[in-house]
């Protein structure tokens, strides 16, 4: 087997991209088309894993605005004209292929970010993934109840985390 790699989304990986995240999130489910609008909206955001020509994981992420949380399953509808943050809306890797791969995606969204004038990097962290994001980088915030009430629909574990590039 060939080690897996990330490349830009196409079209045509959508299915999968959603049928993976059926599995990864299932009590998070988006509509496939909420998928194809950050991939229109962000092309170059937006990257799947490979391995053997499988897809087996999948990033996707945008230009926006800090602690403005886009709500799950809801269309972007246009990325703000000024963006301060770049947000990663989602990575899952199926079991069998995690173990450094996050970090390579992570690396390439960094180098987008800095390319693009943006020193700043946000997420919403779901399940238990806190330590994950924390070693690479990223800082939990406390959360307002404005900011709560955003992070509702992600679960009850999840911690909206900010990473600074400029302290990096």
């Amino acid at each position: 087997m060939t080690k897996p790699h990330w490349r830009p989304t196409r079209t045509s990986d959508l299915p999968a991209i959603s049928a993976i995240a059926a599995r990864i999130h299932p009590g998070l489910a988006e509509r496939p088309d909420v998928f194809a609008e950050k991939m229109r909206l962000c092309p170059e955001g937006c990257r799947v894993l490979t391995a053997d020509d499988e897809i087996v994981g999948y990033g996707l992420a945008h230009p926006w605005r800090l602690n403005r949380i886009p709500p799950l399953d809801h269309f972007l509808e246009r990325l703000p004209g000024d963006a301060d943050c770049l947000y990663v809306h989602d990575v899952a890797v199926l079991p069998d292929f995690r173990g450094g791969v996050a970090r390579d995606y992570v690396t390439a969204i960094e180098e987008l970010a800095r390319a693009a004038g943006i020193a700043t990097l946000a997420l919403v962290s779901v399940y238990a993934t806190r330590p994950l994001w924390e070693r690479f980088g990223f800082r939990p915030v406390t959360a307002d109840a404005e900011l709560r009430a955003k992070l509702a629909s992600y679960g009850e574990a999840a911690t909206y985390m900010l990473r600074d590039l400029a302290a990096a």
